[in-house]
């Protein structure tokens, strides 16, 4: 990867903080470290956005916060609740689960219903939606799960929570391109989950330009979600 290439990865991270025992202390860091290297957003727990939104006010860096996270299973008036408490703290942006369970058992309308709670409670903040794709059994799946997330109206599709034994994969990845290269709005997409590597990160992002052109690569339609992704990018 170039120092040019790893630039631009660096502006593309959402810098991650999702442990169970996460501190205060802990975030503090993490904001301190997104605004200094000027990465994307960062992506706490739900009780910490008001925080981090004092620490980044002014930085750019925006506020990404996860519901229905990480099991997918929670009701459409939890997670709408939720949603809106973390945008009345400062959330900019809000990565909601796909209930993948209801999905797979066919189950279209709570996962419409759910998503588009999520979607309407997220007003004026991005709505990023989580497949959990390596829950899915493929490609045709994973790309039925994001037409679904796309209706539902989100901002961009994103593989995974980082919490399943398979995360983000090349494979899913492209099949989440296909359906937003034939979507007729602009959506976004985001590889989250076992991505620690700078060689890892040239992967998708040579994945995504090869589809949808390099001026997709921008953090207005692309993002990794990470934790340990920026040490790689700036070493």
């Amino acid at each position: 990867m170039t120092p040019e290439l790893a630039r631009l990865a660096i502006s593309l991270v959402d810098l991650t903080n999702l442990d169970d025992r996460c501190t205060d202390e802990q975030v503090d860091a993490l904001c301190a470290r997104a605004a200094e290297h000027g990465t994307a957003a960062v992506c706490v727990w739900p009780d910490f956005v008001r925080r981090s939104a004092v620490a980044l006010a002014g930085t750019g860096v925006g506020i990404a916060t996860v519901v229905n996270f990480p099991t997918g299973d929670e009701r459409p008036y939890a997670v709408g609740a939720v949603t809106g408490c973390a945008v009345d703290d400062g959330a900019t942006e809000i990565d909601v689960v796909l209930p993948y369970r209801a999905f797979l058992a066919g189950d279209t309308p709570w996962v419409l219903a759910l998503l588009r709670t999520a979607r309407v409670a997220s007003a004026g903040a991005h709505l990023k939606v989580i497949l959990e794709t390596g829950e899915l059994p493929g490609p045709a799946a994973v790309a039925e799960a994001a037409r679904l997330a796309i209706e539902a109206g989100a901002d961009f599709v994103k593989t995974s929570t980082g919490k399943s034994p398979v995360s983000a994969t090349p494979e899913a990845a492209a099949a989440m391109l296909d359906v937003i290269a034939d979507t007729d709005r602009t959506v976004g997409l985001k590889p989250s989950g076992g991505i620690r590597t700078a060689e890892q990160a040239a992967e998708y992002l040579a994945l995504a330009a090869g589809k949808l052109g390099d001026d997709y690569l921008s953090p207005a339609t692309f993002r990794f979600g990470a934790s340990s992704l920026l040490d790689s990018l700036l070493a």
